[in-house]
C-alpha cells in the first residue's frame, strides 16, 4: 500500500480513538422532568378547625343557697334560713323607697337605668327593693286582710319565701311615676324597654304574662330579678322565661301546705 495511504488510515484512526475517549469521560446528562409539581399541588390542604363553644354551664352557682345570685325562691321553695339577711347596699338611682340591694344588683341597675334614659324610653325609678322578713310578714298580712289569703298569695310571697328578701329584686317604676305596680306598667314605654333590655344588664322579667302555673304569681311588669348576665343572656337566647322551667325544677303555682 502506498504510504501516503498509509499514513492517511492511521490519521484517521488516532481521530476516533480520541472522539471516543472524550465521549467516555464527559458526565451524563440527567434529563429534565417533563413537569415539577407545585408544593401547592401535593400538600393535603390543612381544614380551619371550627371554635368550639363551651356549653353553658346550669351549676356553676347554686339554686338553693340564698347568698347565689341563681337562688330559685317559689312557693315550694323558701329562703334557708327563712330570716335570711343579705349584705345590701344603696343603689344611686332615684327611688321612692330605701335602695337597697346587693352589690352586684345595685351596680347593674344603675347602669340599667341610665341606659333606658340614653336609648330613649324615658327615666326609671325604683319603687321598693329589699324587704326583710318581718316587713314581708307586715306587708302580706295586710293584703290578706284586704283580699283573703287566695287573692294575697297570688301577688305577695308570705315571708321567707320572697325574692325581695334576696337582696336581688327591685319593683321598678317610670319617672315621672305611671302605672306603679300596676300591670298597665308594661305598657309605658320604660316597660315595654325592660321587658326587651333588661337581660342585658342581667336581670330578668320574673313573672311573665304565661307564667303564672309556674311562678305562682300574677304577671307582674315591674319586678325585676338581678341573675347576672351570663344566665340572662342565656336564657334570653334560649327563649326560656322562668328560673324554674330553666333549671328543670317543679312548677310552683301554690304551697305545699
Amino acid at each position: 500500500m502506498p504510504a501516503p495511504r498509509i499514513r492517511t488510515l492511521l490519521a484517521a484512526a488516532a481521530a476516533a480513538v480520541m472522539v471516543a475517549g472524550i465521549s467516555a469521560c464527559a458526565p451524563e446528562r440527567e434529563s429534565a422532568p417533563l413537569h415539577s409539581p407545585s408544593p401547592s399541588a401535593t400538600s393535603p390542604t390543612t381544614p380551619t378547625p371550627t371554635p368550639t363553644v363551651p356549653a353553658f354551664d346550669r351549676a356553676a352557682h347554686s339554686v338553693d343557697d340564698p347568698a347565689s345570685i341563681w337562688v330559685v325562691v317559689d312557693k315550694l321553695r323558701p329562703l334557708n334560713p327563712k330570716d335570711y339577711v343579705p349584705a345590701l347596699v344603696s343603689a344611686n338611682v332615684p327611688h321612692i323607697s330605701a335602695p337597697l340591694m346587693r352589690e352586684e344588683a345595685a351596680r347593674a341597675i344603675e347602669a340599667m337605668f341610665a341606659a333606658s334614659a340614653a336609648e330613649g324610653a324615658g327615666a326609671l325609678q325604683i319603687q321598693n327593693s329589699y324587704r326583710s322578713f318581718s316587713v314581708q310578714t307586715n306587708t302580706h298580712d295586710r293584703l290578706v286582710a284586704q283580699l283573703g289569703e287566695a287573692k294575697a298569695d297570688a301577688q305577695s310571697a308570705r315571708p321567707g319565701y320572697s325574692e325581695h328578701q334576696t337582696g336581688l329584686v327591685a319593683d321598678v317604676a317610670a319617672l315621672p311615676s305611671r302605672c306603679d305596680i300596676a300591670q298597665c306598667f308594661g305598657q309605658t314605654p320604660q316597660g315595654v324597654w325592660l321587658a326587651a333590655n333588661s337581660w342585658r344588664f342581667g336581670f330578668i322579667l320574673r313573672y311573665p304574662a304565661d307564667k303564672t302555673a309556674v311562678t305562682g304569681y300574677i304577671y307582674e311588669p315591674w319586678h325585676f330579678r338581678y341573675v347576672g348576665v351570663e344566665l340572662a343572656t342565656e336564657m334570653h337566647e334560649k327563649g326560656i322565661s322562668t328560673l324554674e322551667e330553666f333549671f328543670g325544677l317543679p312548677a310552683a303555682p301554690d304551697y305545699a301546705g
